[in-house]
């Protein structure tokens, strides 16, 4: 039996760790806005390599409160991909803003760049570029494209905790950077969390504000702002959880090199980590067009898999508004049928990589 993660693994081996740290919130009963939050958001900043972080209720509030911070509001065009967790859309039609979709890189599931500027209109304001899966969208030409029409770039990095782009932690490339904390995530907290993180101190000023009520003092109210800040607890919790992450980051890695050595199927497409890009797998995604079948064989052999994302935005009920059809994003819409999710995780041993690496090459389709 191989399960898809195992978090229980991972908080067992700080298991004492998070207990003090859960303790000391109790003590001190700092559970709003304690100092924990100033704590881990300077930790959080150094690891992005990032001058500011501010700390939120989830990644779904950081891609509100970075919108709004980059004055994202009705009539506004974003651009995105449709292969993507319904957060990355979501977030700016909250906005009152239109989502444009551009088709993936079929290789990364990233934006394909090549595309991005014949979406660009007048309205156009922002682009947002999701490092999927813990891989790095291709960087350089979103951002000289964006400089070129006056866009803002917001990174989504929900997936890519630590995650590098020619030498530059994502998040802290363009300009702002949108993180999850949802507990299955590289770094993840006890429930929801998020963070924010940028270079730009107007924008680090304006997030901070908004994330609480827009508020300077008790009741002095700077803007019409929102009731997302981070949990002083989960604050606590991530601190406790930060210092492990590149090794745990490392882990993931080292199992993906022990399933490209041991995976040989040729049924079976293999993630791939562009030059330049360091790969943090948040999840490791393989590629078949067997995709239903390998996972029902899989789960009779006891290992547990995942599809991310079986429907895209583009044909979501959500966004029929949008006029899409099926055909209008054919990258997306084929691996939306083909990927497969193998288990990953930083506690996982060699040998249960090896158990599923065995069983996919045991497939015949």
């Amino acid at each position: 039996m191989v399960p898809f993660v195992d978090l229980r693994a991972q908080h067992d081996s700080i298991r004492k760790e998070l207990m003090d740290a859960i303790e000391s919130i109790i003590d001190t009963s700092s559970f709003i806005m304690g100092p924990s939050i100033k704590e881990f958001e300077a930790a959080f900043a150094m690891f992005c390599g990032s001058s500011y972080a501010i700390g939120c209720s989830s990644g779904t509030s950081a891609l509100h409160l970075a919108l709004a911070a980059c004055c994202i509001g009705p009539g506004d065009e974003v651009i995105t991909i449709p292969h993507t967790f319904i957060a990355t859309a979501e977030a700016v039609s909250m906005h009152g803003a239109k989502v444009v979709f551009v088709d993936i890189d079929p290789d990364t599931y990233t934006m394909d760049v090549s595309r991005l500027e014949a979406a660009i209109t007048p309205k156009t304001k922002a682009v947002i570029a999701v490092h999927l899966y813990g891989h790095p969208t291709d960087m350089d030409p979103v951002l000289a494209i964006a400089k070129k029409h006056g866009l803002k770039v917001i990174e989504d990095c929900a997936q890519a905790h630590g995650a590098q782009y020619k030498g530059r932690t994502v998040g802290s490339i363009g300009d702002v950077g949108c993180f999850s904390f949802f507990p299955a995530k590289n770094l993840g907290a006890l429930g929801d969390a998020g963070a924010v993180v940028t270079n730009n101190e107007e924008i680090a000023t304006k997030v901070r504000f908004l994330r609480n009520h827009g508020r300077e003092g008790k009741y002095e109210h700077m803007f019409v702002g929102y009731n997302e800040r981070l949990d002083t607890l989960q604050a606590a919790i991530l601190a406790v959880k930060l210092p492990h992450l590149a090794q745990w980051n490392e882990n993931r890695r080292a199992r993906a090199d022990d399933y490209r050595r041991l995976i040989n199927n040729p049924l079976v497409t293999l993630p791939v980590e562009k030059p330049g890009c360091k790969h943090v797998y948040h999840l490791y995604v393989v590629r078949t067009a067997k995709r239903d079948s390998l996972q029902a064989y899989l789960k009779d052999k006891g290992i547990a898999t995942g599809v991310h994302y079986p429907l895209p935005l583009h044909l979501q009920p959500a966004y029929k508004n949008l006029g899409h059809k099926e055909g209008d994003f054919l990258a997306t819409e084929a691996a939306a049928k083909e990927i497969l999710s193998l288990p990953m995780f930083p506690e996982m041993t060699y040998a249960q990589v090896e158990e599923v690496a065995a069983a996919v090459n045991a497939y015949g389709g």
